[in-house]
């Protein structure tokens, strides 16, 4: 149970739970193993009828090359009724991304349910976030300052770069609640796992079964591209497709 409360910026009403669920590090350790990360586990939860993949195209992430795994601690901002002149002139901010940090733990994943085309995460939260050990933010709409974030070896994942500020134009209106990215159903706790391919929200009650699937999968692939680097003939390799899909003992068994 987490000793940290709210700082004040925002109503009760708008957090959920103060603490998430979060994973032994022997489990995030296990799916950052997998060689290729989102390609395994989005091919392991289509089997096992979970939709929850988000494409690379559709968020790429500010760090090429980054992988990431880590729970969700999960906010969403609208846009203000107020225009941007009025908040400016008042000095009035409702954007409170600065609550979650305040609840991060190291290794939590920000995710947030954004507008696009306008900030929703810039430097000095980036600076925060690293500070924090979290492991990255994962934004459905726009952030600015990315040679800061880039700076500071954060990396963010999201629709794109935009220096038009949320800190007049948007307010945060849920922290721990359940967002949706893309259209994906992300709750808090839910564990996210990203490189440059996909951005995976693994539900947490599936998170055990997925890294299982996928690391069978990976283990196929590994035997498959040994086989077409030992030379194994084309007719050959069609006729074992089957095989890579099972583990030893799965193949044993059938």
């Amino acid at each position: 149970m987490t000793s940290k409360t709210p700082l004040g910026k925002l109503p009760a009403a708008v957090f959920g739970d103060l603490d998430i669920p979060r994973y032994p590090q022997a489990v995030i350790d296990a799916f950052l193993a997998l060689e290729d990360l989102t390609g395994t586990v989005s091919d392991a939860m289509d089997e096992l009828g979970l939709c929850g993949v988000v494409p690379g195209c559709d968020l790429p992430p500010t760090l090429p090359g980054r992988r990431m795994a880590g729970p969700a601690l999960t906010l969403r901002n609208v846009e203000q009724r107020d225009d941007a002149y009025k908040g400016a002139k008042d000095r009035i901010s409702k954007m409170a991304e600065i609550e979650a940090h305040n609840l991060a733990e190291p290794g939590d994943v920000l995710v947030i349910e954004g507008v696009p085309g306008i900030s929703n995460m810039g430097g000095l939260s980036a600076a925060i976030a690293k500070r924090q050990g979290e492991a990255g933010a994962v934004i459905d709409g726009a952030i600015r300052d990315v040679e800061q974030s880039r700076s500071q070896d954060f990396p963010i994942w999201s629709r794109g770069v935009s220096s038009i500020t949320g800190k007049w134009r948007l307010e945060t209106v849920a922290i721990n609640g359940i967002v949706h990215i893309r259209g994906v159903q992300v709750r808090p706790g839910d564990l996210v796992v990203a490189d440059e391919g996909a951005i995976c929200f693994i539900p947490r009650e599936a998170v055990e079964t997925v890294l299982k699937r996928a690391q069978e999968i990976g283990e196929g692939e590994a035997r498959r591209y040994r086989d077409i680097q030992d030379g194994m003939p084309i007719p050959e390799l069609a006729r074992r497709t089957h095989v890579y899909k099972f583990s030893q003992d799965q193949r044993e068994a059938t």
